[in-house]
């Protein structure tokens, strides 16, 4: 979980506009934000399958995003993942 602190510094790189919070880009920076968390976690605690399932999920939910910006959106996809360094 991010605390707001972390949340509003990782909306300042991708946000469209001011008040930006629910934009394809906000919300997969997020999630990208969350998975790098979940990740380290998982590497100390590999038992811990309840988190595992929240990661696999939002993984699958960080590509659904990606892949609608990517049909809809190409520009801003390809900021996007140069920005989040994805891929």
């Amino acid at each position: 979980m991010l605390s707001p602190k972390e949340k509003s510094k990782v909306l300042e790189k991708v946000r469209i506009h001011e008040k930006d919070t629910g934009s394809a880009e906000a919300q997969v920076a997020l999630f990208s934000e969350e998975i790098e968390q979940l990740a380290k976690h998982l590497k100390k605690h590999k038992k811990d399958n309840s988190s595992r399932l929240g990661l696999l999920k939002m993984v699958s939910k960080r590509k659904r995003l990606l892949d609608h910006l990517k049909r809809e959106y190409p520009k801003r996809y390809n900021t996007l993942v140069k920005k989040l360094d994805l891929k």
